[in-house]
């Protein structure tokens, strides 16, 4: 693997149970440099899950203990009642309570601005979707709005997926509602026009949770009713803006080594599916070498013709 530059940040993208194989690969990557991700990683940005991983690695966790928690606790939170196989007449599937008391067990009750001033100061980045003012909110330690929100709540503001959880304060969903269901771009930013880094002197560390197989052939879009539509274009929003974020750092921050790392599912694995724990932890062993080997996911490719060659 390359070594990481001076200033080393972590963008983790959403993707619910499916966590497990990004924390399984951050067990990889501190086995192999013999040093925790909160010593390497600076700044940590994450949606959903990723931001209960970020917020992990800003408050000291390992990924060993990540990896743990996940395996531990995905069948409490993500637990089959009548309110799941009712959901559709109800308006949420889980209760926020189990995933609440594990995030205080492992985050305690640190608010955001703790993390800032600490004797080194960690930045994380937490995103999630404000139905009041409908807008994307970016949770930080160092701006003074944000900085006396316990790090709990951030993560459950960031965590709670429409129809999967219910809304937090009545106005938080999920940091993935809005464009930023990968965060890369968000750390980016952060880094260079927020911290101040030098972009040549910075490395980002993207990670996904898993890439879902295509299951659409050519010809299905004729028989599609309307209600067949619902899966298509729901894949198509949230690949498309992961794709978005990953091709604008490529593009505006040449400087930076920026490293992209995902891993294609073989099979479909619900982001509410506990049951997949092996599986996912060796997709996670899959992801963290390719980590250590500089596997990089290919940069999207984004076509657009010169105005002389539009039509």
């Amino acid at each position: 693997m390359k070594p990481f530059r001076q200033h080393v940040g972590i963008a983790i993208d959403g993707g619910g149970i499916r966590g497990v194989l990004v924390a399984r690969a951050l067990e990889m990557l501190e086995d192999y440099l013999g040093r925790s991700c909160h010593e390497v990683f600076r700044l940590a940005a994450g949606t959903s899950t990723g931001s209960i991983l970020s917020a992990g690695i800003a408050v000291g966790l390992s990924g060993a203990g990540m990896h743990r928690l996940y395996r531990e606790l995905g069948a409490t939170i993500f637990r089959r009642t009548w309110r799941s196989w009712l959901w559709p007449l109800t308006r949420y599937r889980y209760p926020l309570a189990p995933l609440n008391r594990a995030l205080r067990r492992y985050l305690g009750d640190r608010a955001m601005g703790d993390l800032w001033r600490n004797s080194r100061p960690t930045d994380l980045v937490i995103t999630t979707f404000d139905l009041a003012t409908n807008h994307t909110c970016l949770v930080k330690p160092w701006k003074p709005e944000y900085a006396t929100w316990p790090i709990v709540k951030a993560v459950l503001a960031s965590s709670s997926v429409p129809t999967y959880f219910p809304v937090v304060e009545g106005r938080y969903v999920d940091g993935g509602v809005g464009a930023y269901a990968n965060p890369c771009y968000v750390a980016a930013y952060e880094a260079r026009f927020c911290l101040g880094w030098d972009t040549a002197e910075t490395t980002i560390i993207s990670l996904g949770t898993g890439r879902p197989p295509h299951t659409y052939r050519p010809g299905d879009g004729n028989r599609f009713w309307a209600w067949d539509w619902i899966g298509p274009i729901t894949d198509a929003f949230m690949r498309s803006a992961d794709d978005q974020q990953v091709h604008l750092v490529d593009a505006f921050f040449v400087p930076l080594d920026f490293r992209r790392f995902q891993v294609d599912l073989r099979e479909p694995i619900a982001m509410d599916d506990p049951t997949k724990m092996d599986r996912l932890t060796a997709y996670g062993e899959e992801l963290g070498r390719k980590i250590l080997n500089d596997q990089t996911d290919p940069i999207p490719e984004v076509k657009a013709g010169t105005p002389a060659t539009r039509r």
